[in-house]
């Protein structure tokens, strides 16, 4: 009976884990009443100092002279998780200001991000033949998601692509089309 009992507390912490909020409960507090992108984007200025949530997916990464990393953001809405949805809805773009080098191999295109920042305020950069207003934010805690790929071949190839080398473990699943592998997370906290 105690091993039962020890096996479905072990099953319901991995659960719980499984489902933890990818930022810190502090920043969420102080994020509180949530502001939206939307609001934020016609008037970021009035906004100055006031600590976010967003995320979406990455267009570019840009390392400047100074050591810090600006990151060009497509906005997507947060689910419960605070994970960007997938699907067409968005309501524009903003920049993530790090205080820190980030690699834009780990942060390139394409790959989705959940930001805790501060509102700094606005930047206009050309977008095209227009001049575009960035909400920007700095970072206070960065959440870059894991990527999804299927494979060509039979089985799962599991990848460590950050910090270390190449670890493959393989999993076939007779329930699944086409296998898939996927990539860990990287993970910032200032």
């Amino acid at each position: 009976m105690n091993r039962l009992r020890g096996f479905f507390t072990l099953i319901l912490f991995l659960f719980l884990v499984g489902c933890a909020h990818v930022i810190s409960k502090d920043l969420r507090v102080k994020a509180q009443p949530p502001l939206t992108f939307k609001e934020a984007f016609q008037n970021p200025d009035a906004y100055r100092g006031r600590t976010v949530i967003w995320g979406g997916d990455i267009i570019k990464t840009i390392n400047q002279k100074d050591g810090t990393t600006l990151i060009e953001v497509f906005q997507r809405p947060l689910g419960w998780r605070e994970q960007p949805k997938v699907g067409p809805v968005s309501e524009g773009r903003f920049l993530v200001l790090a205080e820190k080098y980030l690699d834009p191999y780990i942060f390139r295109k394409g790959r989705k991000i959940t930001v805790a920042g501060e509102i700094l305020g606005v930047q206009i950069r050309p977008l095209g033949e227009m001049d575009y207003r960035y909400p920007l934010l700095s970072t206070l805690q960065i959440y870059l998601w894991r990527e999804y790929y299927y494979s060509p071949g039979p089985y799962y190839d599991l990848y460590y692509y950050y910090p270390g080398p190449y670890y493959p473990y393989y999993y076939y699943d007779p329930w699944w089309g086409y296998p898939f592998y996927w990539k860990f997370h990287y993970y910032y906290h200032r």
